[in-house]
């Protein structure tokens, strides 16, 4: 039990200290920003899916019914960290931009039996980008307006959760979070006639909970194989938070500055979200499987300033669907040969905005995986796992911004005999 505690807080110092944003997209400007999913170092490679998945060497914190499946002698901690690479592309203009960081670290034990229970920390949403925009005010005066638009922060979930077994085919599950972050976007207007200078700056603290609950059905349709359909839901709320606005307007010609101040009580909130899933599993060789997620986000007000008042705003968000299909592939998982063991995963998705852009659908996303689970052999541990995975994701549409990013996912899944009771005969 020392060492549960002991890596428990190991894995909340850990992901504070590395919690950063993990984006440079001007897309995570709207709304909470770029939003992240629950997948940790094996979905990853299978494109995010994992609601249905359930075995006893993997912690799957997507759906909290899964930590029933865990062995009475096994102890799982996993941690992974990305880094990627994304191509923008506007009216024929191109960069690049680069971003990385720490992305999770979680752990699983078995409490009691057919009862496992989970803890670590996730992300939830990710805010960074800066960049300018440039025009003409006027045809006549020629006067040039440059705008910087500034943003960072982000949502992190500090969880803990259990998995239970009531009867044979069934799993439940819950994870109860703690949701914290903040946002602070900032956009700068200068004119060229120096008359004056604007800023506006949208800042928010959060500091709330979160609900995850799960359900697995397993089906046996043979002595080697089986299916397992599942379901999530995580009920919306608001965040009791008071999003602020502060606008500043300075003169220069005559060096006076006015700051006016907007807030607007209980005004964040996070939307009811739906999982459904299945998977087909052929003993221990082959798993395949489908996800889809629902975020009710359409029902959500969002703060907004527009003619000189800061209030909520309906219609700024749509609600959102996410489909992901994706496999593994193992040779022979009881090999002495560590090829036959290696883990082979694939995957692809499709998903739509949750948010609108001046009164337009913001970008879908199209996206692809591959991975691989790379067994650690040696005289003290052969059930570790390492896992690598690339995946790229393409975000467009009409008249906006292209984005093309390749990304880099390792995890380590650390796999120990934690509780072997020794007997002397």
């Amino acid at each position: 039990m020392n060492k549960i505690l002991a890596s428990f807080v190991l894995a909340t110092l850990t992901t504070s200290a590395f919690a950063q944003s993990n984006t440079n997209s001007p897309y995570s400007q709207f709304g909470l920003g770029d939003l992240t999913d629950q997948s940790v170092s094996f979905n990853k490679g299978m494109n995010g899916v994992g609601l249905a998945m359930r075995r006893g060497n993997e912690v799957n914190p997507m759906n909290p019914a899964s930590y029933s499946s865990i062995d009475s002698l096994t102890f799982l901690f996993d941690a992974g960290m990305s880094g990627q690479i994304t191509n923008y592309n506007e009216n024929g203009k191109k960069f690049n931009g680069k971003s990385g960081g720490f992305d999770y670290v979680t752990a699983l034990f078995r409490a009691f039996k057919n009862v496992g229970i989970s803890f670590g920390v996730l992300p939830y949403s990710n805010i960074g980008y800066d960049y300018l925009v440039s025009g003409v005010l006027s045809d006549k005066e020629k006067t040039n307006v440059a705008s910087e638009y500034t943003g960072d922060g982000g949502l992190h979930q500090l969880y803990i959760g259990t998995g239970f077994r009531p009867i044979k085919p069934l799993s439940l599950g819950v994870n109860i979070s703690y949701l914290w972050g903040d946002y602070n976007r900032a956009m700068g207007t200068v004119e060229s006639s120096n008359l004056s200078i604007l800023t506006k700056e949208y800042r928010a603290s959060i500091s709330n909970y979160k609900l995850d609950f799960g359900a697995q059905f397993e089906l046996p349709l043979s002595k080697n194989d089986n299916l397992t359909l599942a379901a999530t839901w995580s009920p919306g709320h608001s965040l009791k938070s008071d999003p602020e606005c502060i606008i500043t307007n300075v003169k220069t010609t005559i060096g006076k500055a006015d700051t006016t101040l907007y807030k607007i009580a209980d005004g964040l909130s996070i939307p009811t979200t739906f999982g459904f899933g299945i998977a087909y599993n052929h003993a221990r060789n082959l798993r395949v499987g489908a996800d889809l997620h629902i975020q009710k986000w359409g029902s959500v007000d969002f703060p907004s300033y527009t003619s000189g008042v800061y209030a909520l705003k309906s219609g700024l968000l749509k609600d959102s669907y996410r489909l992901n299909v994706g496999g593994e592939w193992t040779p022979n998982p009881m090999a002495r040969s560590i090829f036959k063991r290696i883990q082979y995963r694939a995957g692809v998705g499709m998903a739509t905005p949750y948010y609108y852009i001046n009164g337009k659908e913001g970008p879908k996303e199209l996206s692809a995986s591959l991975g691989f689970g790379i067994p650690i052999m040696n005289g003290y541990n052969n059930r570790s796992v390492l896992h690598i995975s690339g995946q790229y994701v393409h975000r467009s549409a009409d008249n906006m911004i292209k984005e093309n990013m390749f990304r880099l996912n390792i995890g380590f899944t650390f796999n120990e005999r934690w509780f072997a009771k020794w007997k002397v005969e």
